[in-house]
């Protein structure tokens, strides 16, 4: 599965381009990325809204978990590390979160600003070992683009 992260990366920075609401342009780029790639069935955001609390944001998927704290699960696991997380089976990771039965492998991109994580960019999908490290890098490398939205307005 190849995915071309630069298109991508085009298609985000086009259709945030001209607008301010963070809520809003997570929810595109949720639905953007849900489509963009094959074998996904989760793509989404939890933002942290609390001390080392991350809470569900937009997303597209099936209904997901609604608090995670940073001490657990994958998407913990970024918060606290600041690292992206590549996991090829979600069931070999000791201390796994099932929202959803379905859910194989993940990946997760820590979404730090100003020194600060303010949220976690959260893939799964149905395949073990869907993601690659060239899904790795080329996420990350939209994270870093995220990172320049107007996070301002949950901060």
């Amino acid at each position: 599965m190849s995915t071309n992260y630069d298109v991508l990366l085009e298609q985000a920075e086009a259709i945030t381009a001209d607008e301010p609401d963070l809520i809003a342009n997570l929810s595109n780029l949720s639905a953007l990325v849900y489509h963009h790639l094959a074998d996904v069935n989760w793509v989404g955001f939890y933002l942290v809204r609390a001390p080392e609390l991350l809470v569900l944001g937009p997303f597209q998927g099936k209904v997901a978990c609604l608090r995670i704290p940073f001490s657990r699960g994958v998407c913990g696991a970024a918060a606290r590390t600041r690292q992206t997380q590549l996991v090829y089976d979600v069931h070999e990771f000791s201390d796994h979160i099932a929202c959803d039965a379905a859910s194989n492998s993940e990946l997760v991109v820590p979404i730090v600003v100003a020194g600060k994580v303010v949220a976690v960019f959260d893939l799964d999908s149905p395949s073990v070992g869907r993601f690659s490290q060239v899904d790795a890098d080329g996420l990350s490398r939209l994270g870093r683009y995220i990172e320049q939205l107007n996070w301002q307005q949950l901060c």
